[in-house]
């Protein structure tokens, strides 16, 4: 049986604008940077075990043109469609369009989004509720974006393989390119936070302005009109590729220069992606990896539009970390688990919960035999 850690608070009523933003900056890594002394592979290495978190730019996929602006026409022609056209696409029961509601267990966000398998076979099915004008065309966008993201995804995974020096650099990479693999593709759309907007017939869902309070964050001041777009949480997945459009909004937990944990702006860019460390990633790298938390805070009084890739393995695929990640030195700090497992667990806890922790190998069975 699941039992959520009651030491992790969910802190998602609360929000925390930090003016200005604090150091340290958020890593950029050049994608097309010279490969053939490692530099670039260790570069990749790095940030993911310090901060879990960089900037990707010169990365390959065409932007503004390509499939990056065909799918945020598409996603955004959904969006403005009247509130009882979106719900043919939903409930999100996980896929599907929603609002406001996040998973199952109460969280909500002020947003609506798309969740998307990111696979051919079932974007088709889906499109056919989300434009049921043209839903081959949709569809044709949707899995067009997966595949330059995917292989975007492939390549960062295979720098990191290369820089942990993996007996196969391809390891990670080939996790994700199965072809039952449990990718999804999410489209969320933050409204402007400076005019109420009826995103549903539901009352429940006009946005609420949060007045100044104090943050679970070190009790750092808010500023009134700061509302949460989408709680404090770490992705479950492997890795996530976010890119967005130039409305402000993400936010990263990183250690200071004095190691003490903080909130901090990630500056909006329209031509970049977003990469962080998800869960199976650290827990394969038994940790040297971090699974980096973040939130979205929607202040703009604009919209904010944004889509993130999360690459996944399929649901049988066992999660333990690799032998070149355990030593006498850093013995095995989870057990061994299925995707399909985590995601029962996932679905079964807030947003905010170190889903992690349930994991964790026991002290007295320190070889994480246990429980496989």
């Amino acid at each position: 049986m699941v039992v959520p850690s009651a030491t992790t608070p969910a802190r998602q009523e609360t929000v925390a604008l930090l003016l200005p933003p604090p150091s340290p900056a958020i890593p950029t890594v050049d994608m097309s940077a010279p490969r053939g002394r490692g530099a670039l592979s260790r570069q990749v290495a790095r940030v993911c075990a310090e901060q879990g978190f960089f900037r990707a730019v010169n990365h390959g996929v065409p932007m503004p043109a390509g499939p990056a602006a065909r799918l945020d026409a598409a996603t955004s022609a959904f969006f403005a469609l009247p509130a009882h056209d979106k719900q043919r696409a939903g409930p999100p029961s996980p896929l599907g369009y929603g609002c406001r509601s996040i998973g199952f267990n109460g969280d909500v966000g002020e947003l609506e989004y798309l969740l998307l398998h990111a696979n051919p076979a079932a974007v088709a099915h889906r499109a056919a509720s989300i434009n049921t004008s043209d839903p081959s065309r949709f569809s044709s966008v949707v899995n067009e974006y997966v595949e330059a993201v995917k292989q975007l995804a492939c390549d960062i995974l295979d720098l990191l393989g290369e820089g942990l020096g993996l007996k196969d650099p391809r390891f990670f990479s080939k996790l994700i390119t199965e072809t039952d693999s449990d990718s999804l593709l999410r489209i969320n759309h933050y409204p402007p936070s400076c005019t109420i907007h009826k995103l549903d017939h539901d009352d429940k869902c006009k946005l609420k302005r949060i007045a100044r309070t104090k943050a679970g964050n070190g009790g750092n001041p808010t500023v009134v009109g700061g509302r949460i777009g989408f709680g404090e949480h770490s992705d479950p997945q492997i890795l996530s590729l976010l890119r967005a459009n130039d409305v402000d909004g993400l936010q990263v937990l990183l250690p200071d220069v004095e190691g003490k944990d903080g909130w901090v702006q990630v500056p909006a860019d329209s031509s970049a992606f977003f990469v962080n460390v998800g869960d199976l990633l650290q827990a394969l790298t038994n940790g040297l990896l971090v699974s980096v938390r973040h939130r979205v805070i929607a202040t703009a009084c604009r919209p904010r539009l944004s889509t993130i890739y999360f690459a996944a393995p399929p649901l049988h695929a066992r999660i333990s970390a690799l032998p070149e990640m355990v030593t006498a030195g850093t013995p095995r700090r989870y057990r061994s688990f299925t995707w399909a497992e985590y995601k029962k667990a996932m679905y079964s806890l807030r947003l905010s919960h170190s889903r992690l922790e349930l994991f964790h190998v026991d002290d007295d069975n320190s070889d994480g035999s246990k429980g496989k």
